[in-house]
């Protein structure tokens, strides 16, 4: 016997075994907030949802996009769109109206539902049925099925797409990422069982749910029956609150949600306030290589299991899992963060290799279909059944993926091959930087050389030279900047990586960039 994967089965198992389970604790003082909900209650209004679009005539295939920041709508979407046979295509509300105006185009969504805080500024951005979440105009959409009343079923396939996840655009305009039921189910279970979800969680959804489905774990999560408490915006403090308030064991965030974290557990620190979690909570972070000294301070100063994970929106993402075994414990903290800070071991049913030029490879259930409508990019992208991140890295001897670098950030400095990862790591490690960016810039002599862009630590002063001789103390001295410039801020997507093609373009305007 062999049963479609279908993204609904997560829903279904929770309102069969935890039906009056509280299920979302959506954000208070929202416009149309749904306060909290049962897992009946959510199945209920993801029905409403398939059988209003029903109504509008939004047939089976068509797409339906969402721009908001984490709501219990959008949890409820990824049911009421997906499991009945539409695409949902979740979009970074932080995006411009022409960014924004572009990928609803691109994906031809006949719905665009619009948060109420995004609605003026992308009143230029249309579609057939274009609805504001304010509670008021959508009301119709979250309505709970009458009992008795069900959507249409839906006989696709596991192979059919769930949703267009537009990349991040990191380097250009973002690509549609088609992932299928199979894809989302697949890497669902496998990231579940690897940070070992159980219906004892309560799970904290600050990972943006636009952002390749939250990683998955509004499935995963679902499927065990969790509490799932949604935050809206992101605030250390507010954080720390709701997971005191919650008893939060699990979340996932970007390393600048860790660092907002840490600020705010310092400041708690400094008042003799209780900081939440020590021993009890699972925090689980991607999106960029953390700094080891941010892992460190993790596990020491908030006592939280720090577990890292790697992947891509094209692979749904999970590809490698770094959880730390106990016989690290014996390691000083350091060196245990280190240890942590690679990239990880292949998650169950994934395969990694490197190319002979660096690149990693994968293999997987769930790397993506394709591009939506570039097929030309597919087939760059996936090439002898093996999918091309556009990372460089290496697998250690202890079986570890280790990430260098992006390829278009490697820096090649008088011939020798530059981590910018590794550099930011150890200015990281200086007391005066809260944040940093390496980058190459043009040198007559050496054709690029290496340049950090820093955010100072308030209070802290700042010593360009002091910090090119901490660099020079731990790193071979043709890695180390030879300027280090101060800046207010370091351009970020929304998922906490940085915009190093911006940073670059200042000083790259004039000239082509060197490459091998």
């Amino acid at each position: 016997m062999r049963v479609a994967f279908n993204v609904g089965d997560f829903l279904r198992r929770a309102v069969e075994v935890y039906p009056d389970r509280p299920a979302v604790v959506d954000e208070p003082g929202v416009p149309g907030s749904f306060g909290t909900i049962t897992y009946r209650q959510l199945d209920a209004r993801a029905r409403g949802l398939a059988l209003a679009l029903e109504a509008m005539g939004v047939g089976v295939g068509e797409r339906v996009a969402i721009v908001s920041p984490n709501a219990a709508r959008f949890q409820t979407a990824f049911f009421g769109v997906s499991a009945y046979g539409r695409v949902l295509v979740p979009i970074n509300y932080r995006l411009n109206a022409e960014e924004i105006g572009y990928i609803v185009g691109h994906s031809g969504a006949s719905v665009l539902l619009v948060d109420p805080e995004s609605d003026a500024a992308l009143r230029s951005v249309g579609a057939a049925h274009r609805i504001v979440l304010d509670g008021d105009h959508d009301a119709e959409l979250w309505a709970e099925a009458p009992p008795g009343h069900h959507p249409r079923e839906w006989d696709g396939g596991e192979d059919d797409t769930a949703s267009i996840n537009y990349t991040s655009g990191t380097t250009a305009r973002p690509k549609g990422v088609q992932l299928t039921h199979r894809n989302c189910w697949v890497n669902a279970v496998t990231f579940g069982w690897h940070v070992g979800v159980s219906e004892q969680d309560v799970f904290m959804h600050t990972l943006p749910m636009f952002h390749c489905n939250g990683w998955g774990m509004p499935y995963a999560v679902t499927a065990m029956g969790c509490r799932q408490v949604v935050v809206r915006r992101i605030d250390g403090e507010e954080i720390l609150r709701r997971m005191e308030e919650h008893d939060v064991s699990l979340l996932c965030a970007a390393p600048a949600v860790v660092n907002a974290i840490l600020d705010a557990a310092d400041v708690r620190a400094a008042r003799a306030q209780y900081v939440p979690g020590a021993s009890v909570v699972r925090l689980v972070v991607a999106g960029a290589p953390p700094p080891s000294r941010t892992i460190e301070r993790v596990e020491t100063d908030l006592g939280w299991e720090f577990i890292q994970i790697y992947g891509l929106t094209e692979t749904s993402p999970l590809l490698t899992i770094n959880r730390a075994p106990v016989v690290w414990d014996d390691n000083p903290p350091l060196t245990k963060a280190r240890l942590q800070s690679r990239a990880g071991v292949p998650a169950l049913g994934v395969r990694i290799r490197t190319a002979s030029d660096g690149e990693v490879l994968a293999r997987s259930n769930h790397v993506f279909a394709g591009y939506w409508q570039q097929p030309e990019e597919t087939a760059k992208a996936v090439v002898d059944g093996w999918f091309h991140t556009g990372d460089e890295g290496y697998v250690d001897p202890d079986g570890y993926l280790v990430i260098s670098d992006r390829k278009k950030d490697v820096i090649i400095t008088g011939g020798e091959n530059v981590s910018s990862v590794e550099v930011e790591d150890c200015l990281y490690q200086h007391p005066a930087v809260a944040e940093a960016a390496v980058i190459g810039v043009p040198d007559e002599k050496w054709g690029e050389t290496v340049k950090a862009l820093v955010v100072a630590r308030p209070g802290v002063a700042f010593d360009e030279a002091g910090i090119i001789a901490f660099c020079r103390d731990r790193l071979a001295h043709f890695k180390c900047p030879t300027s280090v410039e101060l800046v207010e801020s370091l351009p970020r997507t929304a998922t906490g990586k940085l915009q190093k093609f911006k940073l670059r373009q200042r000083y790259w305007d004039t000239q082509p960039r060197r490459t091998r």
